[in-house]
Parts: structure tokens; sequence; C-alpha cells
């Protein structure tokens, strides 16, 4: 998974995952010669369409300038804009109206290869923004998945995007933290707003917010997540600037953040809690089944209905638990399906020792496949990578693993957080699979990559589609052979286990929501289905009541993927190069899965 800061805090100011956007481009295509006055203007239009882009997007991180502190551009450190207010969703509303019609003024007439690709998903994006206004997400904008006060402990602890090395630094965070009671306020005024308009959140989402703030609240600033950049201030400030900042930053956690969560808790306690649902689908809330087809769409770029998914999910499931008995049968275990996936959560032989033992186990994995990820991969990026384990406050209800973008000017790399809570459900035979989809060749090749790419617009460079993104993520967990890995039946075993979960998903996701399941019908299917700890099946099973529709587009997506790859395999025969192909899949990062079938069928007309 990767974590969306700005998607789940901020999600108006960014536009939403992009459905599919039509007929591909021909990027194979040459202009025939009657037609060359035609193609001409056609150019004309391209460069004017290059500018609006780079002037959209100019225009973008001044409106987000949160999203420009986590791409690395920090001309914006210092703002903090009230994105849940009302003035600030017209603002929004208006900016992608706008943008649509400058852009659609201009059309698609005559573009080709990567200019109509941009213009494409360019509208596509913007329509959905302005579709997605129909549901009041802003009246819904705390969950256990994300809040204000857990990014704001992001950026202020000093450790992700926000920079804390100069004097400048200092006083840019001062400047935008001072904001944050204004958004907290607003905060509690749309749930309020929530509340009278029948849109809440279900009770068991919110009863997981309250120690996650505790986590954060103190009386004692020194002892506080934002007191990181004083504690590591770097050398060279002066004496006065050491303790004026000092001081400041003690007034500002104490007098004005602390207050202000404080403030919000309270409120969550006392009045948004007792208002809450016991009802957990999306469909219970007002135009929630139509909410919940469009994140479907959305997540998915696809059209699917929620009961189309639902039966994919069941015939995967009853697939890979076929190839899970052929793994039982291998280690010669005795026993029904369920007798082995309790096997494999309860033997102590598949526990770490140490949170240390466990993050020299990943860093191992990472030498192991660096070996081999030539053979597989001609096209790597060339950010850097780490590997991390995740912050205390947030790691009960953070997933087993997630990934973070690098930032583009390459102060931060590429971060793979490794969930170290509750060390004995982190099971040795799950680490494979977790390390190729998060880590490499996952989401740090296909995202970092993404953000490398040369003569693409930067709405593509840093936007993104989930289907693709995790369907990628997904498939490289397949890969894991080929990479050295899986050598042992119990680690197949931990592939075929991610497989599962990612199918258990669209099982119980469209469940949830489109068939009035319970939170307890969730668990009964995932314990019955796949070997799962209670932990992590508690804390997905919540995940998908907080994110409708997202797990969907896992599965989707790797689907697709695989389908495509068997597709070139077949009509290319022994002039198949995977290489090749997994290049043609990563070079225009990620796309709506209706282009990238396109792409894939033109790039094996070409190779044949």
């Amino acid at each position: 998974m990767i974590p969306r800061p700005l998607a789940l805090v901020l999600p108006l100011a960014l536009a939403a995952a992009l459905a599919a956007c039509g007929p591909a481009p021909d990027t194979g295509s040459n202009p025939k010669p009657e037609a060359a006055a035609g193609q001409e203007r056609a150019g004309d239009r391209a460069a004017r369409l290059t500018g609006l882009y780079e002037e959209f997007w100019e225009q973008t991180l001044q409106l987000n300038p949160v999203q420009a502190t986590f791409q690395g551009d920090h001309r914006y450190d210092d703002q903090l804009p009230d994105f849940g207010s009302a003035e600030y969703r017209q603002q929004v509303h208006d900016f992608n109206t706008r943008w649509l019609q400058r852009v659609e003024d201009i059309g698609e007439a005559g573009l080709e290869g990567q200019d109509l690709l941009s213009y494409r998903i360019f509208v596509r994006e913007r329509r959905d923004a302005l579709e997605a206004e129909r549901f009041p997400s802003w009246m819904l904008p705390v969950n256990q998945m994300g809040s204000l006060a857990s990014y704001a402990v992001m950026l202020g602890s000093g450790s992700v995007a926000q920079p804390f090395k100069t004097v400048k630094d200092y006083e840019n965070w001062l400047a935008r933290a001072s904001r944050i009671p204004v958004l907290l306020d607003t905060e509690i005024a749309n749930m309020r707003a929530g509340i009278e308009a029948g849109v809440v959140q279900p009770r068991v989402v919110m009863e997981k917010v309250l120690p996650q703030m505790d986590a954060v609240i103190t009386d004692d600033p020194q002892k506080s997540q934002f007191w990181g950049p004083i504690a590591n201030m770097p050398e060279d400030f002066s004496a006065a600037d050491r303790e004026r900042l000092t001081a400041a930053y003690r007034e500002l956690i104490a007098e004005r953040i602390m207050p202000a969560l404080r403030k919000q808790r309270d409120f969550i306690a006392n009045e948004y809690l007792p208002a809450t649902r016991d009802s957990v689908s999306l469909a219970e809330l007002p135009g929630g089944a139509d909410w919940y087809a469009f994140s479907a769409r959305q997540s998915t770029t696809t059209d699917l209905p929620p009961e189309r998914i639902h039966q994919i999910g069941l015939d995967e499931v009853a697939r890979i638990h076929g190839e899970i008995r052929g793994v039982m049968e291998d280690v010669g275990f005795e026993g029904s399906l369920q007798e082995f996936f309790a096997f494999m959560q309860s033997d102590p032989q598949f526990q770490f020792e140490s949170e240390d033992a466990l993050l020299a186990h990943y860093r191992g994995l990472e030498a192991k496949v660096n070996e081999r990820v030539g053979e597989l991969f001609s096209l790597t990026p060339e950010a850097g990578f780490e590997i991390r384990p995740v912050e205390a406050f947030r790691a009960e209800s953070a997933a087993g693993g997630s990934y973070m973008t690098p930032s583009e000017d390459g102060s931060r790399p590429g971060i793979f957080y490794v969930n170290t809570h509750d060390l004995p459900t982190r099971k040795t035979w799950d680490a494979e699979d977790l390390f190729l989809h998060e880590a490499i060749p996952g989401h740090h090749f296909q995202l970092a990559l993404q953000q490398e790419l040369e003569g693409v617009p930067a709405f593509r460079r840093f936007g993104g589609e989930t289907a693709f993104i995790e369907g990628w993520g997904l498939y490289s967990e397949g890969l894991g052979r080929d990479l050295g890995l899986y050598t042992d039946p119990y680690s197949y075993f931990g592939r075929l286990q991610g497989e599962l979960w990612r199918a258990v998903r669209l099982v119980v996701d469209t469940g949830l929501h489109s068939k009035g399941w319970t939170r307890q019908q969730v668990l009964d299917y995932m314990f019955e289905n796949s070997s799962v700890s209670e932990p992590d099946a508690i804390a997905e099973a919540e995940r998908y009541i907080a994110w409708p529709g997202q797990a969907l587009a896992y599965k989707i997506g790797e689907l697709k993927i695989k389908e495509l790859r068997a597709r070139a395999e077949q009509a290319l025969g022994d002039r198949f190069d995977v290489r090749a192909f997994h290049a043609e899949v990563l070079k225009d990062g990620s796309v709506p899965l209706e282009v990238l079938d396109a792409k894939i069928d033109r790039w094996i007309a070409d190779q044949a």
C-alpha cells in the first residue's frame, strides 16, 4: 500500500483517481501527406496544451502548498490553506471548472501519442473531480487511516517532508503550524454539519481515532512529537536563533497545537462518537449506493459493477485455494485448509526474534533482489531507497508495509515503511511478497520511475491510477521466483497468501458496501478463507470501512497486467522479452487499465 497523505487529509485539493479515458492514442502512426496541414495545426495545439499543463501545475501547487512540500518543492512551506472550508471548496470547484474549459476549448483533434494521452487523462481528472462534489466527503474528514492530526505529526516531526535544515525552514513551520487550529476547528464544524445531514462515520472507525490522538497529545512540549526539530536542531545555528526558536516552538506546541488537538479530541469523544452510526456500509449514507459505485469506478478505472467484482473475487479465492493445497502437499501437512492457515499463523518457527531481526531480514531481501533485478528490468529508477520502521504513534492501525515516494528534488529517497508493531504477527513467510510489492520492483520502481519521466506533464508524473499502481505492486509479488525468492514452500505460501488477500478484498469490500455485510461477517470470511492474524484482519476490515472501494484496485489491476503479459507471450512466442514488456508497462507512468490494454496491443504489433 502507498500512503496517500494528501489524498486522505486534503481530498478536495487533489484530483481523485481517474476512470478509464476512452480509446488510447496510436503512438506508432505517421501522418498522411494530405493531412500535413492539419497535423501542423495539431502540433500547435499540442504546444499550447503543454504550456497550459505547466501553468495548471504551478497553480495547483499554489492552491495546495502541502502537495508542493511532499514533492520537494519548498517555495510554499510556510502556507496551510483551510482545505475543508466552504471558501476553499468553492475555490477548488472554480479551479477545476476553469481548467477543464480552457483545455477542452483547444480540443484533442489531431493529437497523437503522449499528447493525446495527456489530454484525455487531464480532462477525465477534472471531470471526475467535479463529479466527486456530488458526495459530501468534506463531512467525513477524520478516520483511523488518516487525519489532520496524524499528518501534522508527519510534517512537524522533521522526519518526512517538511525540511528543518535552515533558520528559514524553522520559521516556515512556525507559520504553517500556527494554522493547524484553524483547520481543526473547520473539521469540527464540518463533522457537525455531517451529524445534521446524517453523514457520519461508523462508530468502530472513530473509536480507533481517540487512542491515535491520545498518542500525540501531551502536556510537556519536550515530550511532543513536534519537538523533534528542536531536539535535532543543526549545530551551526547561532545561540540567539537557538534560544528564539526553542521558545517559539515551546509556545507553538503548548499554547496552540495541543489545545486545538484536545479540543477536537474532546469533540469526537463527547459529541461526535454518540452521533456515529452502528452500520459500516457506505450504502447506508444518503446517496451511498451511487457514492460506492463511483468509488469503485475510480479505484479500478473500469465500469465493472460491484456485483461483477464480487464474483471475480469469489472465483479468484477458489483458484488460489487450489494452489495453497498444493503447498500443503509439498510440506506434508495433513489437515484442512483452515487448519493449515492456523498452523501458519501460530507456529513459532515463523516469528522474528526482534524488531532488529525483522528489519535486518528486509535489508537482506533488498540485497538479494538487487542481484537479479537486471534479468527482468532494463528500466529502473535513479532515486534512492530506504527501509524504515513505521512510527510508533500510528503503528497499531497501519498496514504491515507501505511506501512513500521520493521527493522530486532528491532530498528524500523512496521509503519502505515496515510495521514492527505486535511483532509475533509479522511472519517470516510474509516478508518476501511484502518487499516485492512495496519496495523493489513494486512501488519503488513504478512510482519513482513515473516521477522521473521526461517530456510528460507534471500532473501525470505526480498523479496516479490506483488500479495501475497497486496492480503493478501485486503483479510484482509474482516475480519472486525469477528474482531468487520463494525458494521454500512456506515463502511461496506467503506469495499465495498475499494474492489471496487481495482476492478476499474484492469479496469483502463489495460485501460491505453493496451487499450489507457487517464487520463481523467480513472478519468471519477472512478467517475462514485466508491465513490472517486477528490484529491484521481487524485493521484491514476497518480500513475497507474507512476507504470504500480503494481495496478493489489491487486485484483488478494485477489481473489486467497478467492478462496482457499472457497475451504478449502467446503472440510473440520466442520473441517475447520480459525486460521489454516491463519497460513498456512502466514507461508512461500509471494509466487507466483500458489505456494500458491498448498500449500493450500496439507494442505487441510493433514487436511482431
